[in-house]
Parts: C-alpha cells; sequence; structure tokens
C-alpha cells in the first residue's frame, strides 16, 4: 500500500528480472579468470566442444543395508530369466558409472513442441532421464504459456559408453538443456547471463529440482548468481536456496567451466542404476552386451588390451567405431568379452536422497474447542509439541518412492 492508502502495482517477473540481472552485473560483477577467457572462443553451436573436466561422479551414497531398493518386483530367478530370454522386457538399464559406462535398452527424447532436440543421433537416455526432461519442461510451460521452445543438447549415445568430447554422458543420467531466451533463437553473445531470460530459467532449475531426482546441475557461476538473486528477490526462502548453491560439496547447483551457455543436469535413476547393478554378473549370458569399460594408460596397445581381456582387435575397433589403432590416453574403451567379467567395477546399491523440497507455508493452527480430560480449555499461549520424528522406513527406499520405478 501506498502513503496515501492505494495499492501499488506489483512489477512482473520480466521486470523483477530484468532489475535483479541488472544490478547484478552492474553492483557485483563477477571477475572473469583467466581460465575462462576462452569459454565460448571455439563453440559455434550450443555445447559444442565443451569440456567437462572435473566433473567425475560425486560419491555415492552409503550402500544399502540388504537387497535391492527400487526393482524389488523382480527376484533373482525373474531376473535372470527374463534377461536370458527377452532383455527388452527389463527396461532402461544404466550399466557403470557416467563417466565409465553405457546403456541398455535406451529411449530418444521425442519430438515435442515444448522442446527441439538439437542432435537426434545422441539423444538417447534411460527412460526415467527422458521423462524428468519431459515434466521439467512441461512444468515450465504450465506456468509461462508463451515461453519458447527449450533446446535439449545432448545426452548419449544409443548405447551410451563415450561420446567425445566428453567425460560424462555415458550411461544414459546426463542431458544438456539449453537456456530459455525472449525468443526462440539462442543468443550467440559471450555474455549469456545477460540476455537469458532469469524467470523462465529460474522456473527451469526450479522445476528440476522439485520435480525429478536430479543429482546435480552444472552451469557457469555467473549464470548462478543472476539466478540467486532472481530467485531472492521473488520471495524464495534463503536457507533453502543456500542449500542449492551455497552448500559446497552438498550443493545440487555448481559451478562448471565452459557452461556459461547451458545447464548440465544429471539425474539419479533408481531403477535403470538398480537393474543394471544387478544384471552386471548376468553380461555373459547375451554375448552382444558381454561388454566391459576400460580407461587407456600409458603403454597400451590395442593388441595388449585385446589379449589381457580375452577380446580382439577386431571386435574392439568395431565396438568404439575406431578407424585406426591410435589411442589417447585417458580415453574409455567398450571391451567386447568372451567370458564373464570377474573384475569389472559395479556400483553399489542405488539409494535416493530425498527430494529438497521448497518449505511449505505453514497452515493456521486449529483450535480445540472440546474439553480437555481436566475440563478445562488448553492455553492458547501453550507451547505446542514438537513434530514427531520421521520414522526410517526399513527397506531403505525414500519417504514417498516406490519401489516398484
Amino acid at each position: 500500500m501506498s502513503a496515501s492508502g492505494a495499492p501499488v502495482a506489483m512489477p512482473s517477473p520480466a521486470e523483477v528480472a530484468a532489475v535483479v540481472t541488472d544490478a547484478a552485473m552492474r553492483e557485483n560483477p563477477c571477475p572473469v579468470d583467466a581460465e575462462d577467457e576462452d569459454d565460448e572462443a571455439t563453440a559455434a553451436t550450443d555445447d559444442e566442444g565443451v569440456s567437462e573436466e572435473g566433473e567425475m561422479q560425486a560419491p555415492l551414497a552409503p550402500a544399502a543395508p540388504s537387497g535391492p531398493l527400487y526393482t524389488a518386483d523382480l527376484s533373482e530367478e525373474a531376473l535372470t530369466e527374463a534377461w536370458k530370454k527377452d532383455p527388452a522386457t527389463l527396461g532402461s538399464m544404466s550399466i557403470g558409472f557416467v563417466e565409465s559406462g553405457r546403456q541398455i535398452n535406451s529411449v530418444r527424447v521425442p519430438d515435442d513442441k515444448d522442446w527441439l532436440v538439437v542432435s537426434p543421433d545422441i539423444a538417447y537416455g534411460t527412460q526415467e532421464t527422458v521423462d524428468y526432461v519431459a515434466a521439467a519442461i512441461r512444468a515450465v510451460r504450465a506456468q509461462y504459456p508463451n515461453v519458447p521452445t527449450l533446446r535439449v543438447n545432448r545426452l548419449s549415445t544409443k548405447d551410451g559408453g563415450y561420446l567425445r568430447p566428453h567425460k560424462s554422458h555415458q550411461n544414459g543420467r546426463d542431458v544438456d538443456l539449453g537456456f530459455y531466451y525472449p525468443t526462440a533463437e539462442p543468443v550467440r553473445e559471450r555474455e549469456r547471463e545477460r540476455y537469458i531470460d532469469v524467470a523462465m530459467n529460474w522456473a527451469l532449475v526450479r522445476s528440476l529440482v522439485v520435480n525429478t531426482d536430479v543429482q546435480m546441475i552444472l552451469v557457469d557461476k555467473r549464470v548462478m548468481k543472476v539466478l540467486y538473486d532472481y530467485a531472492l528477490s521473488i520471495g524464495e526462502d534463503k536457507v533453502w536456496l543456500d542449500s542449492l548453491f551455497n552448500a559446497g560439496f552438498n550443493s545440487l547447483i555448481k559451478h562448471a567451466r565452459r557452461h556459461r551457455d547451458h545447464f548440465h543436469v544429471r539425474f539419479f535413476n533408481g531403477r535403470a542404476q538398480e537393474l543394471g547393478r544387478r544384471v552386471a554378473p548376468l553380461l555373459a549370458l547375451q554375448p552382444d552386451q558381454n561388454l566391459m569399460m576400460y580407461k587407456v594408460r600409458n603403454g597400451d596397445t590395442l593388441g595388449g588390451i585385446a589379449m589381457r581381456h580375452n577380446s580382439s582387435v577386431v571386435a574392439i575397433k568395431k565396438a568404439n567405431r575406431m578407424r585406426n589403432t591410435f589411442l589417447s590416453i585417458g580415453r574409455r574403451l567398450v571391451i567386447p568379452l568372451k567370458g564373464p567379467c570377474t573384475h569389472c567395477p559395479i556400483p553399489p546399491p542405488v539409494q535416493l536422497p530425498p527430494r529438497r523440497m521448497p518449505p511449505q507455508a505453514e497452515a493456521p493452527a486449529l483450535v480445540n474447542t472440546e474439553p480437555a480430560a481436566s475440563g478445562k480449555l488448553p492455553n492458547p499461549c501453550t507451547p505446542a509439541a514438537p513434530a514427531p520424528t520421521p520414522v526410517a522406513v526399513p527397506t531403505g527406499v525414500p519417504s514417498g518412492l516406490s519401489t516398484g520405478r
């Protein structure tokens, strides 16, 4: 209300975003690190030539006490039988790790009016990842009906594995999403944080956090600051925002070099990861899927790798789409095996952490008008009893999660 008592018109989200962006850039300019000078110097298109050093998978949560968590509908016998007879019936499987893995029964991101699939041949992920991407983008559309089409860039190849030049994007759980701009046409300027639609991009980040099992979102720190300041300006809870942006290693949204023009999003995949873990010992029952991942080390030759792992040079070249036998140190190779792999690394059982939901406004307390046992009405000034401590779910499944997902 104004001093005269007349209501004051509230600014629109777009106006707030413009003010926040301008203030953030003018009052708190982020210094450009020397290492960031060439962020987009070689990027002709979104996500081209992206380097993701330091983006290896974070340590997993402690192993579950016992048994599978998200594939409890399948006994070991049923899983073995389905894998032997018809692996397709099991659905998507995420094998190994994001920086050393692959995927089975992948799903391509479908064409849709709400997003643009930039590179269809590398737009494959697990069913969970594809569903999460669709849910997050559609939630933004529901909030902003006139939102432009979002660019969905790289996920993984159909079978996963090494995707140059990335270290991750291997087992169907990573996706690069473009930014929302005022129009559907992406901006090619270096300082993207000055041109993005901050309100819509915050809506996308919020949707990913609230509606999906997101593991982390990587983006440049200058974009992070604009999003954080905008979210704070529209009344988002600061403690919750700090848990997303400023919690150090435990932050969901983290700075990454060369991510000034897109979000790199990684999801937990409860079912796909757990299926991948349980199927790993059974891979030899399907020769076409009996593969292992190998990181090239100094002194390695293709012939030596083939001999050590009971494979062949021809099979390795075919599996990795290699035109010659040249190897680069650090490259991840898919190695076709002729027998069971007794030393392949297998991830621990999956445990999804609870989603970091924003605090909800507390409902007003109801007054108890019924007399207490003493015949007196309760004193309204008496502090309320503390809420009961949540009881841990015996099976290890986070509250609200189904074992069948």
